[in-house]
């Protein structure tokens, strides 16, 4: 059988991040007749075409190609685990790229950047914020380890870890009428102005609650940014709903306050969690960041969903 060397997998396990075989030897530091001899060199060994190379049309990976270049991204994953694992003996070492969906980021990623280093002084978080399907293409890319996403409508083909439960609350202006109860019906809502958080799954969560009740809600405002449903809702305007956080203060960036109640009967109730490519082994580093995760937040949420771990 002919030599198969590192350098060359770790080569071809990122063309699939690449429309061209120039773009992917820019990339990697390489010149296209180099990166072209690499490839044909591999297919050599393994028998049968793995890419398609044509000018014109740019590269494309065959079925056989796309399946060589996955294993080969978890080859040169293990053997960098390998080196890692002899440097540190029992300590953890090394960076962990986390991808956090950008709705609850800024209520979880501060903490976790000032404390996980506290226990892994070795490891280095790589952070990148996104939505649904930035940060699933970045996984499936390679690019990251892990990332912290909502568990709705996720495709097949990943491993998940429970990280906290979460669900629909609905945010009111301090003296509006229904900010005095306990916990506020949805039907309740219909007639009020809605101030949607107009990103997904968000959107569909909402919509999918109000029709299961055979209602339909009068939207005021569409916004993609919590903090402006926050300051909006503290001016009075109308109310939002929005999936619960942990570290959230009732306050608006403009200093106001707004009253966050439960739903009764509850809605859209979930969990954040960990996700990773069935097909990829997680990091001593990432698992260890998750099992760090679900401990600082696994008791948030209400009592009948909260996570058993």
């Amino acid at each position: 059988m002919a030599d198969v060397s590192l350098r060359q997998l770790e080569l071809f396990a990122a063309l699939p991040n690449f429309a061209t075989l120039s773009a992917a030897a820019a990339h990697l530091h390489i010149s296209e007749s180099a990166l072209s001899q690499a490839i044909t060199s591999l297919e050599r060994a393994v028998g049968e075409q793995l890419c398609v190379r044509r000018k014109a049309r740019g590269l494309t990976l065959t079925p056989t190609g796309q399946q060589f270049a996955r294993e080969a991204r978890q080859i040169v994953a293990d053997t960098q685990e390998l080196v890692l694992g002899a440097r540190r003996g029992q300590e953890l070492r090394g960076p962990v790229k986390l991808g956090c969906f950008s709705s609850f980021a800024t209520h979880v990623v501060p903490e976790l950047l000032e404390e996980f280093p506290k226990r892994h002084p070795g490891v280095h978080i790589e952070i990148m914020v996104g939505t649904n399907e930035e940060l699933l293409s970045e996984l499936e890319a390679g690019r990251l380890d892990v990332a912290l996403v909502y568990n709705v409508s996720l495709p097949l083909g990943y491993r998940r870890r429970k990280i906290y439960a979460t669900e629909l609350e609905v945010h009111l202006h301090p003296e509006h009428p229904l900010a005095a109860a306990d916990a506020v019906d949805l039907a309740d809502l219909a007639e009020e102005p809605y101030i949607q958080y107009d990103a997904t799954p968000g959107t569909r969560n909402v919509a999918d609650a109000f029709s299961a009740r055979g209602l339909e809600p009068r939207i005021e405002a569409r916004v993609t940014q919590i903090s402006l449903v926050e300051a909006i809702v503290a001016r009075g305007v109308g109310y939002g709903l929005l999936m619960s956080r942990p570290n959230t203060l009732p306050t608006s960036i403009e200093g106001r306050p707004f009253v966050i109640r439960p739903l009764d009967p509850p809605v859209t109730v979930s969990h954040v969690v960990g996700i990773w490519p069935e097909d990829m082994s997680l990091t001593p580093r990432a698992s260890a960041l998750l099992d760090f995760a679900a401990e600082r937040y696994g008791s948030f949420g209400r009592g009948d969903v909260q996570q058993h771990r």
